[in-house]
């Protein structure tokens, strides 16, 4: 865990979990970005951390080792079935919703009805854009993935995942895009992973539905002023230039709005469709 704590301080900490979805390059810079706002928000000291995986992140979670998290929607999902409420949600573009574009490198020629004995690369085993939108989609399509691909492999992020494409390490991919997207408007997705001008550099086969945004849940534990004064400060990172650069960098977000409750719980037939 990246620590924004003084020697010996680490026994009241306020602990806040990120996610490895979008690589880890700059995980630790951003993580002590967040430590230092957070630290000054909820006038406690803070530990955030870049979780290994999806399942950890929620693992964290439940057992108390992280008091909030930035999570994906199937992670949000997982924690309101079990009764952890979701503070806030991600809002992109104006939207509180997402879909995933299935990809492959530009000039492959590739189809959803080529797709069979060809090869993937997804970010996890419970990401939505990365993994269950996309696969929930092409068994819609009578494409089951554990037999229609010759192999998968879960990168454990966009980046990797997107990469490992353009290699020719894997045939298709998934990226998150805004919702109703048309034309070519899943390389907003990929140039938000792999920077300006990359989505030319992929073509697309097929749009998935769509899902709700990630989201902060917070421990069940974690006491009414806390989850109040962390709803204020992200709910408030908007209105500051340092909060909108965190909004940017950390959350790929340009703003947090409430999230309603019990928004997440649709996904589980997405999961389910995915196993």
């Amino acid at each position: 865990m990246t620590s924004h704590v003084p020697p010996g301080g680490s026994r009241h900490t306020f602990r806040f979990g990120l996610p490895p979805s979008l690589g880890s390059e700059s995980a630790r810079e951003r993580a002590e970005r967040l430590a230092s706002f957070l630290q000054r928000a909820l006038g406690k000291l803070v530990e955030v951390g870049v979780a290994t995986s999806y399942e950890t992140l929620a693992k964290d979670l439940l057992s108390g080792r992280a008091d909030a998290a930035w999570a994906p929607p199937f992670v949000c999902a997982r924690m309101e079935a079990m009764g952890v409420r979701v503070l806030t949600r991600g809002v992109r573009r104006g939207m509180s919703s997402y879909r995933s574009a299935l990809v492959g490198r530009a000039g492959s020629g590739l189809t959803v009805e080529k797709l069979k004995g060809a090869t993937a690369a997804w970010v996890d085993r419970d990401s939505v854009a990365g993994y269950l939108l996309p696969s929930a989609y092409l068994k819609t399509q009578g494409l089951e993935p554990s037999r229609a691909f010759v192999s998968q492999q879960f990168t454990g992020s966009y980046q990797g995942a997107l990469e490992a494409v353009l290699e020719g390490r894997a045939d298709v991919t998934s990226v998150f895009c805004p919702p109703s997207s048309t034309g070519l408007s899943f390389a907003t997705g990929v140039e938000d992973v792999l920077g300006p001008g990359s989505g030319r550099r992929f073509e697309l086969l097929a749009y998935t539905d769509e899902a709700p945004n990630d989201g902060v849940p917070v421990a069940m534990g974690l006491p009414a002023p806390l989850v109040t004064a962390l709803e204020t400060a992200l709910l408030g990172l908007q209105s500051t230039p340092d909060g909108q650069a965190l909004l940017r960098d950390i959350f790929n977000a340009e703003r947090f709005e409430v999230a309603p409750r019990m928004g997440y719980r649709a996904l589980y037939r997405v999961a389910l469709a995915s196993l």
